[in-house]
């Protein structure tokens, strides 16, 4: 039982962290927008995350090594080479937060039910 919901909650707090992650890295490609020769970034959120899981639980709190990351294709890049398309960002800098969010509220809602149970 214990083993199970510390997997469950180590789940959960990691895919916080790797939400995280890619919030900022959406966040830099959007600040270098205008960064002649700047190339988009991304990494593979559902990989991220199962590497994560997968590998040994650290006891420093430190989690997993950050994700590889990889310049995403621009279907029309910039004269100046800048492979930036902001609509594209901005929308998934949006999305990732809602799922963030998501995350943030369900491993909330773990952590009440817990206390629910412990306290009777």
């Amino acid at each position: 039982m214990i083993d199970k919901l510390e997997q469950n909650l180590r789940f959960q707090s990691e895919a916080l962290r790797l939400r995280s992650m890619r919030q900022e890295t959406i966040a830099a490609n959007i600040v270098n927008g205008e960064t002649p020769g700047y190339k988009a970034k991304d990494f593979d959120f559902a990989k991220a995350l199962q590497d994560a899981v997968a590998g040994p639980a650290s006891s420093s709190g430190a989690g997993s090594p950050a994700p590889a990351t990889f310049e995403r294709p621009s279907w029309q890049p910039s004269l100046d080479g800048n492979t930036v398309d902001m609509d594209t960002e901005r929308g998934r800098f949006a999305d990732n937060a809602l799922r963030y969010e998501a995350a943030l509220r369900s491993l909330n809602q773990q952590i009440r039910t817990l206390l629910s149970a412990i306290q009777g």
